[in-house]
């Protein structure tokens, strides 16, 4: 069977042969490296898709190379808006720093009795392994680069959501810029999160308690519903005549 691997360095994608047998995506990746081409640049850490580590995109869509059985015809690439430093290895930090702009950590601790249901409510969100699987497959991305995105959101929402948290609000007031209002709610997300994990019930969840803090959407007011504009944000002017 044939593999393509989008290399960096001449911004197209290469073909790669491989024996007809099962095998992960990784274990392909290994082969090549040792017996084809050891210029062939990608990451790797546990092989046991807990480390988030081997991310990257495979027929368009987000995978752990380490969980992917590779098919005849599978084209591979590096995770969407990250910086590639070469092939399929990508800078994660720029993502990472999301967690740094939400604050997605226990502000201030306070004495709280968790039950076993408690600790089951936020159990899901702390697996999360920082694949950024999720960050790559956001179309948000795409137009807005300062998106605060998925994984620091759903972290977010497991912090402002932990009894032991006393400061709730200090974490919902720095998910409002380029935060909640801004996904779409497209579940991309949803759908290639290797651990589980729902980041857009995640998000709607924290738009909920957001607007319990008396905070609104603010890209509200700017939608037209789809009506013509005849001067007013809402598609008519509330001071003419129908």
């Amino acid at each position: 069977m044939t593999i393509q691997i989008l290399r960096s360095q001449i911004n197209d994608y290469q073909t790669y042969t491989l024996a007809d047998e099962e095998m992960t995506l990784l274990k392909a990746l290994i082969k090549i490296k040792a017996t084809q081409d050891a210029t062939l640049t990608f990451t790797a850490g546990c092989r046991a898709s807990v480390c988030g580590t081997c991310a990257v995109r495979v027929n368009g869509r987000e995978v752990l190379s380490c969980a992917h059985k590779v098919r005849d015809g599978d084209m591979i690439e590096p995770l969407n808006y990250h910086p590639v430093l070469r092939d399929l290895k990508v800078d994660k930090q720029p993502a990472q720093k999301t967690l740094l702009n939400a604050t997605a950590w226990l502000h201030r601790y306070q004495e709280a009795v968790l039950t076993h249901k408690d600790e089951r409510f936020t159990e899901r969100q702390t697996d999360c392994i920082l694949c950024d699987a999720c960050y790559s497959a956001c179309p948000v991305f795409a137009v807005n680069p300062d998106f605060l995105g998925p994984f620091a959101l759903t972290r977010a929402y497991r912090y402002s959501a932990d009894k032991q948290e006393s400061e709730v609000k200090s974490i919902v007031e720095r998910v409002q810029h380029n935060g909640v209002w801004e996904c779409t709610l497209c579940s991309g997300c949803t759908l290639v999160c290797p651990k589980g994990i729902d980041p857009k019930m995640d998000i709607t969840m924290l738009r909920s308690l957001v607007v319990q803090h008396g905070y609104e959407d603010r890209t509200f007011a700017q939608m037209g519903f789809g009506t013509p504009d005849f001067g007013s944000e809402f598609g008519f002017d509330s001071n003419g005549e129908f």
